[in-house]
């Protein structure tokens, strides 16, 4: 029996043109290309990374122009997920990766991209500035296109939750995506923060995008030891060493943790493949925790189901609007 989730959000997609005719949300992609220069924030290593156009019914796929003789495509979906502490990394059967993927990710999510071809020369995804707002703004340069295919978002039925010590990530049925967070540092420069959003109505440019990863001295001076961060700076993360920020310029917002850490639950809820209909709730969550949380909530097939999107519904969510339109799929 094949499993519901690879029944596809593209279940629609015989009758596309039929579902667009009763007025159902549509796919989308990029206008045109955009590339991105950079290095790895863990490999300190050079990268080039450009986003292309892809077609209904592609998801969002990483594909390494440095593999040879082995596949170089991985898709972005939770079931390809390695386990990593650091960062989100995906593997394909060959084991080739790609890994801090999380930011591109939630930049895709927030601008409402479902079909895109990543094209990266290396095993990992430029930090740039630590945040996801050179995607964002290198993507709404680009616009965005309407494909042919119906969308189809992945709706919530019933609490799912997984937890570890006193780690917790939910989920649970909404009418559109809602991320909860809250962290707890004993650094007073970072400490407790709590904040909760709708993402709907492009929340996450205004109020998420340009919030950079953050971490301890402490942290990197562990790290480095262990060849690790070799491409973290000052510029790329806001570091703090007790109640000090010792990033120059300080914080774009005083709680711009937590807001980090919601971009991040972002990028990670996207591997779901298609957008969720539900509210997030993290509290201490990481990277490892959410794709747990996925893996659970699509190991219950009564926790969720397929939803065509109405109009309506793909308007709330999110990243809906925020890009100019481009010339339409012919």
């Amino acid at each position: 029996m094949i499993p519901k989730w690879l029944t596809t959000r593209y279940q629609n997609r015989d009758r596309a043109g039929a579902v667009q005719r009763k007025g159902m949300g549509v796919q989308t992609t990029l206008g045109s290309s955009v590339t991105f220069d950079g290095v790895g924030l863990h490999s300190g290593a050079p990268v080039r990374m450009t986003v292309h156009p892809a077609p209904t019914d592609h998801g969002i796929v990483f594909r390494r122009t440095d593999v040879k003789g082995m596949n170089p495509r991985i898709p972005a979906l939770w079931d390809h997920v390695t386990p990593s502490k650091l960062c989100t990394l995906i593997e394909n059967a060959d084991g080739v990766s790609v890994s801090t993927i999380e930011h591109i990710m939630a930049a895709l999510t927030g601008v409402g991209i479902h079909n895109a071809l990543i094209e990266i020369d290396g095993p990992e995804v430029p930090i740039l500035d630590g945040s996801s707002a050179p995607f964002v703004r290198g993507m709404r340069a680009a616009g965005l296109r309407t494909l042919g295919g119906a969308l189809s978002a992945i709706r919530v039925l019933k609490p799912v939750e997984v937890r570890e010590g006193e780690a917790v990530a939910r989920l649970e049925p909404a009418s559109a995506l809602e991320i909860d967070f809250a962290i707890d540092f004993t650094d007073a420069a970072i400490g407790k923060q709590e904040k909760r959003l709708n993402m709907a109505n492009g929340a996450f440019v205004r109020e998420l995008m340009d919030s950079r990863t953050f971490c301890r001295q402490a942290d990197v001076d562990y790290m480095r030891a262990n060849g690790l961060a070799l491409g973290g700076t000052y510029e790329n993360a806001v570091v703090v060493d007790g109640d000090k920020v010792l990033s120059p310029g300080g914080l774009r917002h005083a709680d711009e943790a937590v807001r980090h850490k919601m971009l991040d639950a972002l990028g990670d809820l996207a591997l779901a493949g298609a957008p969720i209909l539900g509210r997030y709730t993290g509290n201490r969550a990481g990277h490892a925790m959410t794709n747990r949380l996925l893996r659970a909530l699509f190991a219950d097939d009564s926790a969720w189901e397929w939803e065509a999107c109405t109009p309506a519904q793909a308007y709330r969510l999110p990243g809906a609007g925020v890009c100019r339109p481009a010339v339409a799929a012919r």
